[in-house]
């Protein structure tokens, strides 16, 4: 099995409807460029006891944390991310501002050469973290760095879709089109 060693091709999709008939999603857009991305699943447990030792742990997914690094964000990318506006090229951001429920995708280089393919299906992001330091003899360039909660879909529990190129089976239409639209859950062949 091969090991992750890149990332690349971050792209967000807005959640544009999630019931019990269906999820749709807009259209993916690209991120500025990654630098690194942390996913980090909770569960809630719970040990069930009977004669004095555990019988049986009950668990239950919760959500993903998620931090994202990239090596910038645009006004344009910040303002879709938090729910803010851009009005004749100044970000405005508003206490009012509500962000937006979306998908994130990217893909993973593999050892191989293959990719790993990521969709997390339904999350928000936090505002994003600023830093920024004086110049001196020696240049402190400073990356973006977004925090977000990723959780289940209403319409099929769904939360993360995650394809290998090189998983034995796979159609490859899957991994053509990972980016022009957040996937349907394939179906298994009658």
């Amino acid at each position: 099995m091969a090991r992750q060693i890149g990332l690349r091709d971050i792209h967000i999709a807005l959640l544009t409807d999630d019931d019990e008939t269906g999820a749709t999603y807009a259209t993916p857009t690209k991120l500025e460029r990654a630098v690194s991305a942390k996913l980090s699943p909770k569960v809630n447990s719970e040990n069930i006891y009977s004669d004095d030792t555990v019988e049986d742990v009950i668990a239950a997914f919760d959500s993903v944390d998620v931090e994202i690094e990239l090596n910038q964000l645009s006004l344009t990318s910040r303002a879709t991310l938090q729910g803010a506006k851009v009005v004749k090229g100044v970000l405005i951001e508003s206490k009012e501002d509500i962000a937006p429920i979306l998908a994130l995708g990217f893909k993973s280089k593999k050892h191989n050469g293959k990719y790993r393919y990521v969709w997390l299906l339904k999350g928000k992001f936090e505002l994003a973290t600023d830093e920024y330091d004086t110049e001196a003899e020696k240049p402190q360039p400073k990356s973006a760095k977004l925090k977000g909660t990723f959780f289940s879909r209403d319409y099929d529990g769904n939360f993360r879709f995650i394809a290998d190129e090189d998983e034995v089976g796979i159609d490859p239409t899957i991994i053509s089109g990972w980016f022009t639209a957040v996937p349907a859950e394939p179906v298994p062949a009658p």
